[in-house]
């Protein structure tokens, strides 16, 4: 029986790590051949991710311009993409998530009358200028794909409440597969890292990046985290600065000079999975690391004003701490002194998954595919 061609399309960090444990997966299955197609919309922290996944991609599309706009992205995704899916003919394209690329991509397969699979389906804050442009990314590949790998059921309910109905797979969400890969035995590579004393100071991971927060939200978020080290001279705050111009100055003004705010360049996915592991607690707007840091036991304050990821919040590991700069300091205030409630964060179930999403969703696609005749199993938070 012939293979199932299946391309996974991705172009920036968080989706690489997301997609690189699936692609290893799909690697793996001789019913499958694979095919890596990257947009590098985010060249310099995508080559980092494929690095620490030996992936090599089949085609590099490598549209990543100097300021470029979503515009930009978007026609240069899709300009790019259509030569290459005539090529390949891939009997399935597997998109990730809500980026630019994860929309203009999944369009341009449409265009070419190619399915798509759309993993970490079906996430909605219901506002769709928060996070921009991602929930208006994620809700226009939900009617491009025909099918949708959702990682939990909350998930799976928002699709179809949205009227879509037919395969639709709640899977798990494929970073908890990813981290099997990424920590290992923990030992850092970083220099600024191996310096830290994780032993005797209580170390917080921060990262602080997305669109939404850029202006005042952003530099709310910074001053709170400026009195909350000067207010516990014990503690140190590591912020990988994420290479955005405007958040890398930002994050120099209001940040810079605290002996006790270490602000480094991004991490690469290994790295920043063995910080999160050591570390005490975990700040962020990040979407995938409210998910991964259930999986490591350690609290996350999340620094938007809402999450489509309700379900560690539902669980207990997750606050909403908002952006609001005072909400923002008392809430890691009381993480830092009151012990029944760090205690209580911590030991929060993972609602996200088992490690074994890739797997169900290599077997969704065999059965999508009439390959099986057995649905797979949902996953089920234990």
């Amino acid at each position: 029986m012939a293979h199932i061609n299946v391309m996974s399309d991705f172009g920036t960090r968080p989706e690489a790590i997301k997609m690189a444990p699936l692609v290893l997966e799909l690697d793996s299955r001789p019913e499958f051949e694979s095919i890596v197609c990257v947009t590098a919309q985010h060249r310099q922290m995508l080559d980092g991710v494929l690095d620490c996944f030996s992936i090599s991609p089949d085609y590099d599309l490598d549209i990543m311009q100097s300021g470029q706009t979503l515009s930009d992205i978007t026609s240069r995704v899709l300009n790019g993409l259509g030569g290459v899916l005539r090529e390949a003919k891939p009997d399935l394209v597997l998109v990730h998530g809500d980026t630019t690329t994860t929309f203009a991509s999944a369009l341009g397969a449409f265009y070419e009358k190619i399915p798509v699979g759309h993993v970490e389906a079906g996430l909605r804050t219901f506002d769709r200028y928060s996070p921009f442009p991602e929930e208006m990314n994620r809700c226009m590949v939900a009617r491009l794909a025909t099918y949708h790998f959702a990682p939990t059921a909350q998930n799976a309910k928002n699709l179809k409440n949205e009227n879509v109905r037919e395969n639709i797979f709640v899977t798990g969400n494929t970073v908890i597969d990813a981290m099997k890969y990424t920590i290992g035995d923990g030992t850092f590579t970083t220099p600024a890292l191996q310096s830290l004393d994780f032993a005797n100071r209580r170390v917080i991971a921060m990262t602080c990046h997305r669109r939404e927060n850029y202006g005042e939200p952003m530099e709310n978020i910074f001053r709170a985290v400026r009195r909350m080290a000067e207010a516990h001279p014990e503690i140190t705050v590591v912020y990988p600065v994420h290479l955005s111009p405007y958040v890398r100055d930002t994050a120099k003004r209001i940040l810079g000079g605290v002996e006790n705010i270490l602000l480094i360049d991004p991490l690469d996915a290994m790295e920043m999975h063995r910080l999160m592991a050591k570390s005490f607690f975990i700040m962020t707007d990040s979407g995938g690391l409210q998910e991964e840091a259930p999986a490591l036991g350690k609290p996350v304050l999340v620094l938007r004003r809402e999450t489509e990821r309700p379900e560690a919040v539902e669980a207990g590991t997750v606050e909403l701490a908002g952006v609001d700069e005072d909400h923002i300091f008392a809430r890691a205030e009381a993480l830092l002194t009151d012990d029944a409630l760090y205690e209580r964060m911590a030991r929060a179930v993972n609602p996200y998954g088992d490690g074994t999403a890739c797997k169900r969703i290599a077997e969704c696609i065999l059965y999508g595919f009439g390959r099986t005749k057995k649905r797979p199993g949902d996953f089920h938070v234990k």
